[in-house]
């Protein structure tokens, strides 16, 4: 019987560094080594299952249709390959080793610092890294394994996953004090100015969530929608520009603080968002999720 030869991981792991990258260098770098033996070993996968996966030029790094799929299969072989030795540490100590988690960026300022401090201290050998990024891009990394969980908003389209409930998050109208009227009622949503709304531009979550909880289509096609972050948005309401919508949490953290700016809770049907934690389906480590869960809802 004919000997069987396998890719081994090292292989996909340069495959996949090599599809993520675009690049020989920054992908050599990524993995640790040189860029002449990503270059071989990848070689050497081509050779081995008989197929050329990446056409190489000197500006460019195009991946074949067939290479495509494969680096698609390689990341769930990896994915599972980590998931051995996430067995092993779900068998030990509870909330050990390494762990990735992403956090939405209308979320990691304001509930992070709180948080961070509680699980060094009760959870020393957690390795916790932290990636801030949007929903989109934190829900297809945790589709592709680059992250083990995610902190985000919800509702929220983030394909099929399991996820532990945390706290509602209101929402508030932030602005200047004259505008925004008695800061101590609830305003509604339609006493809102549609044509000095600012929010934050596409892409981040927060921003449908304030439109769905006004339920006033005419607000997206009025509203002005390019703050990059809840922090830029808050300077142009001070500077005069407008009003905005901003989280529980954020206003709790302080980001009026040394501004002229109030805020009043929203009265809607559905004025709040919730924080959800969230991971994949049959995790091996989803005693550690629903653990870790619990610990960000009680340090909220």
């Amino acid at each position: 019987m004919p000997a069987t030869y396998l890719p081994t991981l090292k292989q996909l792991q340069y495959l996949v560094a090599l599809h993520d990258h675009g690049h020989f260098g920054r992908a050599a770098d990524a993995c640790f080594v040189t860029q002449s033996t990503l270059s071989a070993g990848i070689r050497e996968l081509e050779t081995l299952i008989g197929v050329t996966l990446v056409e190489r030029t000197r500006r460019v790094v195009r991946f074949t249709p067939l290479g495509d799929s494969i680096t698609a299969k390689a990341r769930k072989v990896l994915r599972e390959a980590e998931e051995l030795g996430d067995l092993a540490r779900a068998a030990g100590r509870p909330l050990s080793g390494e762990m990735r988690m992403s956090v939405i960026p209308t979320i990691a300022p304001f509930l992070l610092p709180r948080i961070l401090p509680k699980l060094r201290r009760d959870y020393p050998d957690l390795r916790l890294f932290l990636r801030e990024e949007p929903s989109a891009a934190a829900c297809e990394n945790l589709q592709n394994g680059r992250t083990d969980c995610v902190l985000l908003a919800l509702p929220f389209s983030c394909g099929e996953i399991s996820f532990e409930p945390l706290f509602d998050d209101r929402l508030f109208v932030a602005g200047p004090a004259a505008e925004l009227g008695s800061i101590d009622l609830a305003m509604p949503a339609d006493e809102i100015d549609e044509t000095r709304l600012l929010l934050l531009e596409d892409g981040h979550c927060l921003k449908d969530h304030a439109l769905a909880a006004c339920n006033r289509p005419e607000l997206r096609a009025e509203a002005t929608m390019l703050g990059t972050s809840l922090h830029t948005i808050v300077q142009m309401a001070d500077n005069g520009l407008g009003v905005t919508m901003l989280p529980e949490m954020a206003i709790r953290a302080g980001i009026l603080d040394h501004t002229g700016l109030a805020a009043r809770p929203l009265a809607a049907d559905n004025p709040a968002r919730r924080i959800a934690l969230a991971w994949r389906p049959a995790s091996p480590r989803e005693k550690d999720f629903r653990l870790l869960a619990g610990v960000l809802a009680a340090a909220h």
